[in-house]
This record gives C-alpha cells, sequence and structure tokens, in this order.
C-alpha cells in the first residue's frame, strides 16, 4: 500500500482494517472524470496567476488528460487501496511527473475538491434524469391524446366516484412529473455555484482567481463563503427531495397498475416483455417491474432521511461523517434513473382495455353527481336533489338496477321535475363531455391540459 498522502504527520502506516474502513473510492471512483475536470481548471488557475510556473501547468494539463485516457480505455486500472479517488488521481499524477505532480494541490485541500467533484457529478446526473423524466412526460402526454373519449371510473377511497377519460388521468401524472422536472431545474440551479478556493475552510494565502475556475467549470459564480463552500451538502439534500418525489409519483402510478393489471380490475394487459411468471403457477403474469419500483420509492426515500442524519449535528466545518453523503446520493440518483428508464417503454407498449374501464363506470354509479345535477339545474337545492338521488341509488342497489335502467315511474315518484330526458343527462358520455370546466376530463378540457403540457415541453 503506498504512503498516504497525509503520512508526514504520522510515524506508523495507517493500520489495513483501518484504511478499509476510511476508504471511500470503492463508492467514489465513479467520479474519476469530475476530479480531473476540476483539478484541470485549478492547474489552469495556478499558472495563469503565476503561483507555479506555467510551464508546470501545462505539464499537469497533459498529464490530467493522460490519465483520464487511460482510465476511460482501461489501461489504467484504480488501486482499491487507495484512500480515495482524489489521491489515487494526485499519486498516478506524481508517479508520471515527479516533483511537477506534487505541485497541482498548492493552495487547495480535499474538502475543496470533494465538494466541487460531487456539484459536478450531480449537475450532469440532474441532467440525464431530467431528460428522462422529460422523455416519460412526452410518452404520457402522446399516450393522453389517443385516449381523450376513453371513459373510465374516477376514484376516491378507492371507490368509484364519478366519470373520468383515461387521458384525464394520465394528463394528473403528467403535470406531476412537470413539477418534477421544475425541481430539478431548481436545484441544478441552486447548486452551480463553485466551491474551489474555500480550501479546508478558511480559503487560502495565495493570490488565486477563484472566479476563473468557477467560470471554466461553467458555476455561475464562486461561493460567497469559504466555510460554507466545505461543510454543506444542502445541494444533496435538495436533490434527493426532488427524487424522492419522482419515486413517490412513479410508485403511486405503480400502484395503480398493478391494480389495473389484476383481473379484478383488468384495465390494461402489460405486454409480454415487461412482466414475469410464477416458478408454479403457470397462469401467472405479474407486474414485477411496478412492484420493485414501489419497493425502490422506500430506498430512496431512506437515501434522504441518511442524508438529513448525517448532517444534523455536525458542526463547521468539515467532518469525516459527510463520507456517507456519496453513497446515499448516488444509491437515489442510481435508482430513479434505472425505475424511470424502465417505466418509459412499459407504460408506452401496454395495452389499454376501453371497453373493460367503460364497463366499470357503468356498474359504479359514477354518474349520481350527474342526476342530482339535472335537479338542480332545473331548480331544486343541491342538498335536496343530493338526498333524492341517493335513494334512488339505494333502491338500484336493492333491485339490481343501475340510475340508467331504473324506470321514469320510478324517477317522477320522487319528484315530478324528472322528466325522459335524465336518462340522457346521466350517460355516461355526456357526464365526461359535459364536465368542461378547466381542469376537467371532457375531451375539450383535457385538450387544453395537453396544449399546456406540450408548450411546457416545447413540443
Amino acid at each position: 500500500m503506498a504512503d498516504m498522502m497525509w503520512a508526514g504527520r504520522f510515524s506508523k502506516k495507517i493500520d489495513d482494517t483501518t484504511n478499509a474502513f476510511n476508504s471511500s473510492i470503492a463508492f467514489d471512483a465513479r467520479m474519476y472524470r469530475h476530479d480531473i475536470q476540476g483539478s484541470i481548471a485549478h492547474a489552469t488557475m495556478l499558472g495563469d496567476c503565476g503561483i507555479i510556473t506555467k510551464e508546470d501547468s501545462l505539464q499537469i494539463i497533459d498529464g490530467l488528460k493522460g490519465i483520464l485516457s487511460d482510465i476511460d480505455n482501461g489501461s489504467l486500472e484504480l488501486d482499491p487501496s487507495a484512500e480515495d479517488i482524489h489521491m489515487f488521481i494526485e499519486a498516478e499524477l506524481t508517479k508520471r511527473l515527479g516533483d511537477v505532480g506534487k505541485r497541482l494541490h498548492t493552495s487547495r485541500s480535499r474538502n475543496d475538491q470533494v465538494a466541487v467533484d460531487i456539484r459536478l457529478y450531480l449537475r450532469d446526473e440532474i441532467s440525464e434524469i431530467r431528460q428522462l423524466v422529460y422523455k416519460l412526460a412526452v410518452t404520457l402526454v402522446q399516450l393522453a391524446e389517443k385516449h381523450k373519449e376513453t371513459i373510465m371510473p374516477g376514484y376516491t377511497h378507492l371507490q368509484r366516484a364519478q366519470p373520468v377519460t383515461f387521458a384525464h388521468h394520465l394528463m394528473a401524472y403528467v403535470f406531476m412529473f412537470l413539477r418534477d422536472i421544475d425541481r430539478l431545474d431548481d436545484t441544478a440551479k441552486r447548486m452551480n455555484y463553485c466551491p474551489l478556493g474555500s480550501g479546508a475552510l478558511a480559503g487560502t494565502t495565495y493570490r488565486t482567481n477563484r472566479k476563473q475556475t468557477a467560470e471554466l467549470l461553467g458555476f455561475t459564480a464562486p461561493m460567497p463563503n469559504s466555510l460554507d463552500g466545505v461543510s454543506d451538502r444542502d445541494f444533496c439534500v435538495e436533490l434527493n427531495c426532488a427524487l424522492s418525489l419522482i419515486m413517490t409519483h412513479l410508485s403511486r402510478f405503480s400502484e395503480e397498475i398493478i391494480m389495473w393489471c389484476s383481473w379484478e380490475f383488468k384495465f390494461i394487459e402489460l405486454d409480454d416483455a415487461f412482466a414475469t411468471g410464477s416458478s408454479i403457477m403457470p397462469q401467472k403474469k405479474n407486474p414485477d417491474i411496478t412492484e420493485l419500483i414501489r419497493g425502490k420509492t422506500g430506498r430512496v426515500n431512506g437515501d434522504l432521511i441518511t442524508l438529513l442524519s448525517m448532517l444534523k449535528g455536525l458542526p463547521l466545518a468539515y467532518n469525516k461523517d459527510m463520507q456517507e453523503d456519496k453513497e446515499a446520493i448516488f444509491d437515489a440518483v442510481d435508482n430513479v434513473k434505472l425505475c424511470v428508464k424502465t417505466f418509459i417503454p412499459m407504460i408506452s407498449t401496454m395495452k389499454v382495455l376501453k371497453e373493460n374501464m367503460r364497463n366499470a363506470g357503468a356498474r359504479g354509479f359514477i354518474n349520481a353527481t350527474d342526476c342530482a345535477d339535472y335537479l338542480v339545474k332545473k331548480g331544486m337545492p343541491f342538498r335536496d336533489a343530493y338526498k333524492i338521488t341517493g335513494t334512488l341509488v339505494a333502491e338500484c342497489i336493492e333491485k339490481g338496477l343501475t340510475l340508467e335502467t331504473l324506470p321514469i315511474e320510478e324517477y317522477k315518484k320522487m319528484t315530478r321535475l324528472f322528466d325522459d330526458d335524465v336518462y340522457s343527462a346521466i350517460s355516461l358520455d355526456t357526464c365526461v363531455k359535459e364536465r368542461k370546466s378547466e381542469g376537467g376530463p371532457s375531451p375539450e378540457a383535457v385538450q387544453k391540459q395537453i396544449d399546456i403540457a406540450k408548450n411546457m415541453l416545447g413540443l
């Protein structure tokens, strides 16, 4: 095992078990590209500011680019005994350049180095996740356009409530995912400030140019306070919050898909490529993907609790506890990407069983409110109309009828305001088409929602 960069203060080599416990290269190695990116910007600034010679700066930059190329093509393997990816790259650079490589860390601490690396890494991940959620929203909009007149029951308390359309239902999730995109954008905006140059906690005595490194790395500006620059991970927490909400929306949708696939609902059928079978029951077709998404939602939420708990008792500035940020936020990022990537093709290939949806609506008295509204429009107070309609529903249940099949004579026993036109008023098609209020399920109202979403998506 190579000497640690900080070995000068110590008379013994670190214990192997302690080193393994302390090491983070097993999970922070994924940031090698971003660590090199940050180091190149730092070396550029050192040379431009005359802190090291321009010649040394250029050698360091060439050396870092060579290391990046060698890691990318597999000719340089990461040392699992290294303390972290930052020390590995610096040690490799020193091995290649000698004393010149040792100049890279001038006016820099691992604290600000790590802080800038994770921001660079998560900035890229946010961009990728945003594209995935965007693609999911587009997929749902395209599906909604095909089902503006596909009638289904809407539910409250998992009881059939009022008629909606499948498009109306899908658009509810579209707007949830659009808000998720907004949250990702907000998080990216707030985290896009550069901690590089903060040093260990108190900056440096060298005349550095923090604005230059911030610009080279695409940040909005340097972080104004060096203590804050190295000691907070609120951007990880904020990102995990956004990821937890994405997973919550996926999980709710997954729960509905699981129900809709069951024989009790049979509203949809998943493509065979996105379902599994049973080891003992040959008839089974299980929605395992959606069940895993439900499960992974708890995992991503757990990552959020890990981050909050890790930070809650830390005094300023850096503490080793903060090494725990990476496994948590990396796990959340990985699982969200995996779930959204799998969800999109599953949704786009599923079969919608329109007749089953409509039949479920016809049997659920979901037009009862429309029956009451029929009386209200003829002058009856809503509470009186509500009571009469409830009595009629009870009569239908007792006689095995529906509001559509209940004889007009039974209606007129309740009030002479009922006439033959009640059957048209309470038909499912009328119930849906007349719900033209903004945000409602009528084809006209849903088309407006689709237009709004398309505009937000830039379609």
